[in-house]
């Protein structure tokens, strides 16, 4: 499959599956702010994985992935039904830190721009 084709049917599945979490019932996954960051689809379409960060950290990731996981049948059923595919991927659902790792790094560029801009006074 070409990597175009393969990328664009990772932005659809992406779209699709933000919008089946929002339907979820399951307290781990509807607590917390989740953001799928990535999705990786194999190229012969047997199995997705959906990296899931959430806004309050790695801890609230892995509790919702748990979720994620015992709804998985529900969630590929409705994939199946929302995107045309000739075959829907098995879901292997990921915790992911990234978002909290780029918070991090925003909160240390910002003290380094802080702290230039107090030398610039003196």
């Amino acid at each position: 499959m070409a990597g175009h084709k393969l990328d664009r049917l990772s932005s659809d599945v992406t779209f699709e599956l933000a919008e089946i979490f929002r339907t979820l019932k399951d307290p781990r996954v509807t607590r917390y702010l989740l953001t799928i960051v990535r999705v990786e689809i194999t190229n012969d379409l047997s199995y997705a994985t959906i990296h899931v960060g959430a806004m309050e950290g790695i801890e609230a990731a892995k509790e919702a992935v748990k979720g994620l996981i015992s709804a998985s049948g529900y969630i590929r059923r409705e994939l199946a039904a929302r995107v045309k595919m000739r075959k829907v991927p098995e879901l292997r659902f990921v915790a992911d830190d990234s978002i909290e790792h780029s918070a991090h790094i925003a909160r240390m560029l910002e003290s380094i721009k802080t702290e230039d801009g107090e030398q610039q006074d003196d």
